[in-house]
């Protein structure tokens, strides 16, 4: 039988007040708290907390307070990316972020989401709701501009830009210029 975090990362139906998830999210606070409370000269302590909060880094990445997650140890970015403050990434699935990538200000990136209907998402004997979930997938070069919401399952291409204020609810390809409610793409961009 699955746990209710296998069941998570899976996209399954679970449930957020089990024990294991709960104890996870608590202490996701307890560092976001921390790290958002951090002087950001003080480097060695930013970089340890990071390593306690999130699933994995690599070298030169910059997250600017105030930062807020969920679990934070299903997110993944690689290398040279700088995440703007004012972020929210819902990381109840895989929020992978590729090489050489900006965030700006204020995006929301969720993972979780729940059925349309009343009576498909209440539980009678929990204060949450059921819940799903399915990654989110930001490639290599990519900008996402501020104040972007980028929703459940999606995939952003390589070399991609999404303009400021957009929300993302399908997937865009590589090498293009979107934008827009739900976002749409503008051009492809040579580079």
């Amino acid at each position: 039988m699955k746990t209710e975090k296998e069941k998570m990362l899976a996209g399954e139906v679970y449930d957020c007040a089990d024990n294991e998830l709960l104890t996870r999210w608590h202490k996701a606070k307890q560092l976001q708290q921390e790290y958002n409370n951090t002087l950001t000269t003080d480097a060695g302590k930013i970089s340890d907390l990071l390593d306690e909060l999130i699933g994995s880094r690599e070298d030169n990445v910059w997250i600017s307070a105030p930062f807020f997650v969920d679990y934070g140890e299903n997110i993944y970015i690689g290398k040279n990316v700088e995440i703007n403050m004012n972020c929210v990434f819902l990381d109840c699935n895989k929020i992978v972020i590729g090489d050489n990538s900006g965030i700006g200000p204020g995006v929301h990136i969720y993972t979780v989401f729940h059925s349309t209907k009343a009576s498909e998402r209440t539980s009678e004997n929990s204060t949450f709701w059921k819940s799903q979930t399915a990654p989110v997938i930001i490639g290599n070069n990519v900008w996402i501009g501020g104040g972007c919401i980028i929703l459940p399952g999606v995939t952003i291409g390589d070399n991609t830009t999404i303009g400021a204020g957009s929300v993302v609810t399908k997937s865009i390809p590589a090498n293009v210029l979107a934008v827009g409610n739900p976002c749409r793409i503008l051009k492809q961009i040579e580079d």
